[in-house]
């Protein structure tokens, strides 16, 4: 298999946790971020910082046209963020989001010369998205395949774990303080911990608590 992957970055707890294991796993990492006018442009500053910091290199690229689209609460402030209720979506998520990032990191993969993509989604703690199952990325994988005549493989380290477990996943590759600290997950903008009371807070902190909890026990 090429070793050679690209990461799909936001500069979050997921993304940042893919980066790692991806730097253990291949022999030569860049990572592909996406502006789509999102609700906080901090996001993309802390993705700058973190791939700086793990000395990879960031492709930023504009997805504009998808803020147009695609009206929610992470691309307007007029828009609050509620979790989903009675088998609605969140009002978080962004129709289409997962398959353009996707497809348009599988175009320049294919520039790069790269076989493997690497994305945080998650179908344990997926708080509802229907892009983040494995259904789907099996099949736009295919999809991708097909399109460009070229054999694209995308990983999902993430898919199977809980945020616990994500946690975990972070502390054994060595960057468990780094991830928890410097990192953006929060959907209001907040850096480390977050505002913790927003929807993704709240499952991060939980995931972190329960993780913590683990290991205190394991140490008695």
């Amino acid at each position: 298999m090429n070793k050679k992957a690209l990461v799909v970055f936001s500069g979050g707890q997921d993304s940042t946790t893919c980066l790692v294991w991806a730097l253990k796993h291949f022999e030569e990492v860049q990572v592909v971020t996406f502006n789509y006018n999102q609700r906080h442009a901090a996001e993309i500053e802390v993705a700058k910082e973190i791939a700086a910091k793990f000395g990879v290199k960031q492709h930023i690229l504009d997805l504009g046209l998808l803020n147009q689209l695609a009206p929610n609460a992470l691309t307007r402030d007029n828009i609050e963020i509620e979790a989903g209720e009675d088998g609605e979506l969140p009002s978080t998520f962004v129709d289409g989001r997962n398959l353009l990032f996707l497809s348009f990191a599988a175009i320049l993969a294919k520039q790069l010369g790269y076989a493997n993509i690497i994305t945080g989604v998650c179908q344990t703690d997926f708080s509802g998205y229907p892009d983040c199952r494995d259904v789907f990325v099996k099949s736009l994988n295919v999809t991708l395949n097909l399109s460009m005549d070229y054999e694209f493989v995308i990983h999902t380290p993430l898919m199977w774990l809980d945020k616990k477990e994500t946690w975990k996943l972070a502390d054994e590759l060595g960057h468990f303080d780094y991830i928890r600290e410097h990192t953006l997950t929060c959907y209001n903008g907040i850096v480390g911990s977050g505002c913790g009371t927003c929807p993704a807070c709240l499952l991060r902190q939980r995931g972190l608590e329960q993780y913590m909890a683990e290991q205190t026990k394991g140490g008695l």
